[in-house]
């Protein structure tokens, strides 16, 4: 792991990099790294969440400032911006049953080609899918889903890159830090090594690349 600035982290993005963010509804969001992006202006990211937030919120702000070419995401619905740009053809979006979307994040940090879900089977979203039988039950093949970047957030990190999260602003964060290639934290408080419990480690150091410094 290496302390940077938020600067520097998302630097190393390209234009065009598949993203994963953490949140709900802006809760549990790396506010200082989307601002950062906004600010560098990063086009035509592909990105994995798991709602639109709202304009000027979370990765809603991604949306206003029409960063985002393709969204998957369980919801779009209290983001009126991201729904014109849907519906004027300047975004893709790909809409996954939460249960679902978790699930394929999961299996893509655990090194898995995908999950078998009964969810939306007989319904559009089983369209261009693979149906497989188990045991007389129809189930989905669900691919898994990877991204370049994972924008985690995080209620304390140690020194060493360790994390503890707060409350329900968990939520996708400890998954997506397993499914990316690289995982960029921000995080409330930095502390000491030991400061964190180890049954309260939610998120180990090894996952960690890039920790951005308070400051």
């Amino acid at each position: 792991m290496k302390a940077i600035s938020v600067e520097e982290a998302v630097a190393m993005i390209p234009a065009g990099a598949s993203i994963m963010v953490g949140g709900f509804m802006g809760v549990g969001t790396p506010e200082r790294l989307l601002d950062e992006v906004v600010r560098q202006k990063k086009s035509g990211l592909s990105l994995i969440c798991n709602d639109a937030s709202m304009p000027g919120k979370g990765v809603g702000k991604l949306i206003d400032a029409a960063l985002v070419s393709r969204l998957t995401a369980t919801h779009i619905g209290l983001n009126p911006r991201a729904q014109q740009q849907m519906l004027a053809n300047e975004i893709g979006v790909d809409l996954i049953p939460q249960g679902t979307l978790v699930e394929r994040i999961r299996a893509g940090g655990c090194g898995l080609g995908g999950v078998l879900t009964p969810t939306g089977v007989g319904t559009l979203v089983a369209e261009g899918k693979r149906q497989i039988e188990v045991d007389g039950k129809p189930f989905l093949l669900e691919t898994a889903l990877r991204a370049q970047f994972a924008l985690v957030h995080a209620f304390l990190a140690d020194y060493l890159g360790n994390l503890a999260y707060a409350l329900t602003a968990r939520n996708f964060n400890p998954i997506m830090a397993m499914a990316a290639d690289t995982v960029i934290v921000t995080a409330e408080n930095i502390v000491p090594v030991g400061v964190i419990a180890p049954d309260h480690i939610m998120t180990p150091a090894p996952l960690v690349d890039y920790l951005i410094t308070n400051g």
